[in-house]
């Protein structure tokens, strides 16, 4: 009788067994899908688009400015829709309906910019954003129904839809909240990073090769030193959308392309180029001195003047 080793399976058994594939989460497919319907392969009329409801151009997260129109707009027709039951006027009616109208004009562009957003986010946010979004399709859904009720008459009907899709809205801001303040999403990754307030070295400038992005460390906080011909640029080395690190991006012209999401920075003063992200990137002063990179916070030798001039 042959002997079989312990843990190895006998003849060709192993070859009938199918290999179980790992089932993706429907959260992630679908993020997928989405991410590359927006990107376009690339097309630059995509990549405006995407900037557009990202909030390059506003410095700040599109989708967070639109959410206020369908939560202001819908709490200001819960409050008309309880005066006008208490009997204050019929006028009040048609206010409570106009603003319902108004939100819904305000959540469908929040969804839009929302989606966006959510294209870029990574677990576990993306399965709280993907809950949030479902909530606010599902407000929407009732508030329409409302409107509709209302115009066919059926006031109270509509009342009550009304009513359930605030709490739902309510309940879908909460995560909205938590996805902000909790999971970091759509805030600045280099807020609080502090930097040299006087000139600091932090390489030798030998080790800094041309076209190279290089990654230093100043008191734990991450810094990215590029050099391009007989000019070194310093900036932040964290990718202020989603923390990617910069060193281990690529250049393109005169800007550096984050690897996470293709987020560009110009190197000369952090400007976003193309996003999705929406917050700039920190600059720092730079000089070579004594054979050694030195970095400092830009502007501070200004910034000491000014505070000694209030003296």
């Amino acid at each position: 009788m042959a002997d079989v080793s312990v843990g190895e399976p006998a003849g060709d058994e192993s070859h009938d067994q199918p290999v179980a594939r790992p089932v993706k989460p429907i959260d992630e497919i679908i993020q997928k899908a989405l991410d590359k319907a927006l990107y376009a392969n690339g097309n630059p009329v995509a990549q405006h688009a995407r900037d557009f409801l990202n909030g390059t151009w506003l410095g700040e997260p599109f989708h967070a400015a639109l959410t206020d129109i369908p939560v202001g707009a819908w709490t200001a027709a819960m409050v008309l829709d309880g005066l006008d039951m208490a009997g204050s006027g019929k006028k009040l009616a048609y206010a409570a309906d106009a603003a319902i109208a108004v939100g819904l004009a305000g959540a469908a562009c929040a969804a839009v910019t929302g989606l966006a957003d959510w294209s870029d986010v990574d677990p576990p946010a993306r399965r709280t954003g993907m809950l949030h979004g479902l909530l606010n399709l599902g407000a929407t859904v009732l508030m329409t129904t409302s409107l509709v009720l209302r115009k066919r008459g059926a006031r109270k009907s509509g009342c009550v839809a009304s009513t359930l899709g605030f709490a739902t809205m309510s309940y879908a801001a909460h995560l909205g909240g938590q996805m902000v303040y909790d999971l970091r999403v759509g805030v600045d990754r280099t807020a609080g990073d502090e930097y040299p307030k006087r000139f600091t070295a932090v390489l030798a400038a030998s080790r800094l090769h041309d076209g190279k992005p290089t990654r230093v460390m100043h008191d734990r906080t991450p810094i990215l030193l590029v050099r391009r011909g007989e000019r070194v640029f310093a900036l932040a080395e964290t990718c202020p959308h989603f923390s990617g690190p910069l060193s281990e991006g690529k250049l393109v012209d005169d800007c550096i392309e984050c690897p996470y999401h293709s987020s560009r920075f110009a190197l000369e003063d952090g400007r976003v180029v193309n996003g999705p992200a929406v917050h700039p990137l920190p600059c720092l002063d730079v000089r070579t001195r004594k054979g050694q990179i030195e970095i400092r916070t830009r502007g501070a030798r200004r910034l000491r003047r000014g505070a000694k001039s209030m003296r």
